[in-house]
């Protein structure tokens, strides 16, 4: 997946799917957490594939931190990750939801508060 001076890669996203357009895992999304799995990369994994357990190696990925590791589309590490799980090489966690805003009229609360303990 190494680019050209340009910075276009040298394989077109489609190829290095293998065609395949869409995940086999549509749950998949930008901000899941991939994770490989114990078990040995087997031969004849595609090239892209094994770029993406390669970048797994070290620890766990989102998609968009794979998809730029690699320089390929999200859509096609998308469509990379969904084969590697099928193959029950690699895990997804789904992202973590973003924390519910806390009030400002009790964070207003909390300050003038600390505020009066720091004056007492």
């Amino acid at each position: 997946m190494t680019g050209r001076a340009g910075g276009r890669p040298l394989v077109p996203a489609y190829l290095s799917t293998g065609g395949v357009a869409r995940p086999s895992r549509p749950h998949l999304e930008r901000l899941s957490v991939l994770t490989r799995a114990d078990a040995p990369a087997p031969a004849g994994l595609p090239a892209a594939q094994l770029a993406l357990l390669d970048a797994l190696e070290d620890g766990s990925l989102t998609v968009v931190e794979a998809a730029a590791l690699l320089r390929l589309p999200v859509s096609a590490v998308r469509v990379l990750a969904g084969g590697l799980i099928d193959r029950e090489l690699a895990s997804a966690r789904a992202p973590i939801p973003p924390a519910a805003r806390f009030d400002p009229d009790l964070l207003k609360r909390v300050a003038d508060g600390l505020r009066a303990l720091k004056h007492a």
